[in-house]
């Protein structure tokens, strides 16, 4: 388990913080509030140890804190922690990674 220590994610969920603004080509920045879609990109703070397989050993995460994340919509699950929103989802709810 890596990442925040006032949420410890267990097996394969990953704690992402959202990304809530978008910028578009020209540079302007676009709030979360000019559109009412669920944050679909976020920030990596802390992953699972991973998911145990069928044979008993534990199935390394792809996923690591830092990573820029792109997810499923209604996958995650909302938690406030500290007045701060966190995602929790799975990591076969991650779509891909950004570099």
């Amino acid at each position: 388990m890596t990442g925040t220590s006032k949420i410890i994610p267990t097996s394969d969920h990953i704690v992402v913080e959202a990304v809530e603004e978008e910028t578009t080509a020209s540079g302007i920045i676009i709030p979360d509030t000019a559109s009412r879609e669920k944050p679909q990109k976020g920030k990596v703070i802390a992953v699972g140890s991973g998911k145990m397989g069928d044979d008993g050993k534990r199935i390394p995460m792809e996923i690591k804190v830092g990573d820029m994340v792109l997810f499923t919509k209604y996958g995650p699950t909302e938690v406030k922690v500290d007045n701060k929103e966190y995602l929790v989802l799975n990591e076969s709810d991650i779509l891909a990674i950004i570099k």
